[in-house]
């Protein structure tokens, strides 16, 4: 890490600077096998917590899924003692599999800030190595669409089959067809349907006003390559536009993801939205079910196993 530009992380609206530490590579992320040490976690008090005075002192309550739990709790119960022993409070966790609140309680305000602050960096931490559950799209299965597709299909497999890696399973499957605005980690039924109730929300506040109310029609035309050599293509892509040459689709896209970044929902990757809709992919050659994982952490270790193909030929016709 380069100590002019530290890591930084989002949380509650607010950011903070990851302290540079002695990271140690853990093969198998469960609860026996994580134990986090004390500068694991910036731990710098603020005011952006809603804590709670009590007769007892104070009071701090957290939503967490119960898959997380294991990454607070630690190997052995020792992350959540630390915490605890360091912050002078105590953490009251939900059983394993029950879906409810993270209580952290404690004599001092500042030591309760202090333990919520360390529960949510270490969330972040993990939640970042999660595999998506779902993704933010708009649907390109019409079929006008699907059937423009299988002709694309068709001629590609007709003319390029003999082109390095060219086959027939690279192709998405026309009832997929997509443009992927986002992808998320929803680990619970309660985050999911925050999920449902933002999209709508985003569709009364600005969706609708934007579209004037109609459908948006666009052009699905031209492909592109993701990679630098189009010899060595892992992703390959359809062009989309708006027929009336607007913008609109694109200000939408951008402002839906902004709202979910701003709910922490989803992570901000890129300062627009490359709207795209994807046709060929390498991944879908050992796993037809796969979606666009190359923009997710499980999908970096793919590459290695991914085969590319020629993609010149293709371009051309």
């Amino acid at each position: 890490m380069d100590v002019l530009r530290p890591t930084l992380i989002r949380i509650g609206g607010r950011v903070y600077r990851k302290n540079l530490t002695q990271e140690q590579a853990y093969q198998h992320e469960e609860e026996e096998d994580f134990c986090a040490g004390p500068s694991d976690c910036a731990d710098e008090p603020c005011d952006a917590f809603m804590v709670e005075e009590t007769e007892k002192g104070f009071q701090c309550r957290v939503e967490v899924p119960s898959p997380l739990y294991k990454y607070i709790i630690g190997k052995k119960g020792e992350t959540k003692k630390r915490i605890e022993t360091e912050t002078r409070t105590s953490i009251s966790i939900p059983k394993p599999g029950v879906e409810g609140e993270i209580v952290i309680t404690g004599q001092h305000r500042s030591g309760v800030i202090s333990a919520r602050t360390r529960i949510d960096v270490l969330l972040d931490s993990f939640r970042r190595k999660q595999p998506f559950t779902h993704f933010l799209s708009v649907a390109l299965n019409q079929p006008a669409i699907q059937e423009r597709f299988l002709q694309f299909k068709e001629e590609v497999l007709e003319k390029c089959s003999k082109d390095h890696g060219v086959s027939s399973s690279l192709f998405q499957n026309p009832a997929k067809l997509h443009l992927t605005l986002g992808t998320l980690v929803l680990l619970n039924e309660q985050e999911i349907q925050k999920a449902c109730d933002l999209l709508q929300r985003c569709k009364e506040d600005f969706v609708d006003q934007i579209a004037g109310g109609k459908p948006l029609t666009v052009e699905v035309a031209g492909v592109e390559y993701m990679n630098d050599d189009p010899a060595m293509t892992d992703v390959l892509y359809a062009k989309v536009h708006m027929k009336d040459g607007s913008d609109r689709l694109q200000v939408i896209a951008d402002q839906l993801v902004e709202r979910f970044v701003a709910s922490g929902l989803m992570l901000k990757e890129w300062d627009r939205v490359k709207l795209h809709a994807t046709v060929m992919n390498t991944l879908f050659r050992k796993d037809p079910g796969a979606e666009e994982r190359n923009n997710t952490m499980t999908g970096k270790s793919s590459f290695k196993e991914r085969e590319s193909f020629n993609g010149r030929n293709i371009l051309k016709v």
